[in-house]
């Protein structure tokens, strides 16, 4: 998880995962999680995901946990 401050003005999270085995990147806006963007990652390139199809709500969840636990980002 990465925490950007500078993105646009506003502070975001981009969270990086594999979903049924193809690897994404989701960007959230900090203050109330709205995802910004979604990338599905392929071959070393990225295309917009459909986010409808991926479990938004487990992700949220966990980089809320992230965000309030107080975990170092990477």
């Amino acid at each position: 998880m990465i925490i950007d401050d500078d993105f646009y003005g506003q502070e975001t999270v981009t969270a990086h995962f594999t979903y049924k085995q193809e690897n994404y990147s989701i960007t959230f806006n900090k203050g109330d999680l709205e995802v910004l963007n979604a990338w599905v990652l392929k071959k070393g390139t990225s295309l917009p995901a459909n986010v409808s199809n991926i479990p938004i709500g487990w992700i949220r969840k966990a980089v809320d946990k992230e965000i309030t636990d107080g975990h170092t980002p990477y």
